[in-house]
């Protein structure tokens, strides 16, 4: 029997948007998580020379490899083996390989719950029990050590999201220990999903490599690195899984794509203009902080990293799907529904991404503050001062 797996409702927003921009709409696309800059120049400069004068056959790269593991080295401190770092087609199959490569059917993991959607699904679709913890604003929206050790029975893996999405909040390191801690002391095997280090606004992102040597460790290149359309990610796997998940990269994936690796590695050299980035999503972060009054939205995660604002919408709508089409309908901002994230609560929650350019989250800001005027003034509520 097959699994049930939910649809993932921001693509749907996407696809709307897509279609009404195909009509002349000005869209703005806050709907996905992903940058809106393309790849360092460097990493398109070395694509352009691969491109013209190699082939590209099923390859993968032992100079990224080893530069993946320098870069542990330097900004965690951790030391890790580069046959350890299997190179994926994103940071999805590396959730893939570390859920199959880690567990059978049947085994129970644990999530946060609101989470990425693809946690739920991914697990859902690997015949795996799902044990979503609720977290609301009083744990930061995050599985804490405690709520670990609470659990009984106490699940097989834990999947760890720091910086989260959809919210942007960060575990402390601190906590990180403790829940490394918990884990151990119980036999639960951690999947960390590191995706959004390196964009922090708070102070810098600690991996869980440095308190559990043994967990897995998922990132890519799509979100600091600005890659997301390469397709370039990589599972971090403790030596006792480095044979079972090279064995299903290699059978599921084969390789990712030979061009990508190749920016890939040269991508790591363009620190400047990627810090860059972080300007301007910080300044995008501080606009949208500012206009929240205006907006009449009261109740947000803090947005510690990442690019997203998880804000309660309960006041005006139980149904954010519903919610945000007719904003993309109104106004022309395409936004993620809250649903993805929480299937309990996320009716009453929606998803900001700010990681387009400063002047079209000016330009959103200025289009939906009337707009959710308009929303409160339906359900009789005051507008904000």
């Amino acid at each position: 029997m097959t699994a049930t797996i939910d649809p993932f409702r921001a693509m749907a927003i996407g696809q709307l948007a897509h279609a009404l921009a195909a009509q002349g709409r000005s869209i703005i696309h806050m709907e996905y998580g992903q940058p809106s800059t393309s790849a360092p120049a460097a990493a398109l400069a070395k694509a352009h020379h691969v491109l013209d004068s190699e082939a590209q056959g099923y390859w993968e790269s032992a100079p990224l490899k080893e530069r993946i593991a320098l870069h542990y080295a330097q900004t965690q401190g951790v030391t890790i083996a580069p046959e350890q770092v299997i190179l994926t087609c994103g940071a999805s199959p590396a959730l893939v390989l570390a859920l199959n490569s880690a567990f059978a059917p049947g085994a129970r993991i644990a999530t946060a719950r609101p989470g990425y959607v693809a946690y739920r699904n991914t697990v859902k679709a690997l015949h795996m029990q799902l044990v979503e913890v609720p977290c609301g604003a009083e744990q930061g929206y995050q599985i804490s050590a405690a709520a670990l050790a609470a659990l009984e029975p106490a699940p097989d893996g834990v999947i760890i999201a720091s910086p989260a999405n959809p919210t942007g909040t960060i575990i402390p390191p601190a906590e990180l220990k403790a829940i490394a801690q918990v884990c151990q002391q119980r036999g639960i095997r951690i999947i960390s999903d590191e995706i959004y280090h390196g964009l922090s606004y708070t102070g810098p992102c600690v991996s869980l490599l440095a308190y559990a040597p043994d967990a897995l460790v998922v990132n890519s290149f799509s979100k600091y690195f600005s890659m997301p359309g390469w397709r370039l990610g990589w599972l971090v796997a403790p030596h006792d899984l480095v044979e079972a998940a090279y064995a299903r990269m290699s059978n599921l994936f084969l390789t990712p794509p030979v061009l990508a690796q190749h920016a890939g590695l040269a991508a790591f050299d363009c620190t400047q203009e990627l810090e860059g980035h972080i300007t301007t999503y910080a300044a995008n972060r501080q606009a949208m902080l500012d206009a929240l009054p205006a907006l009449g939205l009261a109740k947000i995660a803090p947005p510690d990293g990442a690019f997203y604002i998880w804000a309660d919408i309960g006041h005006l709508t139980d149904d954010s799907m519903a919610f945000c089409t007719r904003l993309l309908q109104d106004t022309g901002v395409a936004c993620a529904p809250g649903v993805d994230f929480d299937s309990e609560t996320g009716h009453r929650f929606m998803r900001f991404s700010f990681a387009v350019s400063t002047p079209l989250v000016e330009e959103a800001i200025a289009r939906m503050i009337p707009w959710f005027a308009q929303r409160a003034a339906e359900k009789g509520i005051n507008p904000p001062l």
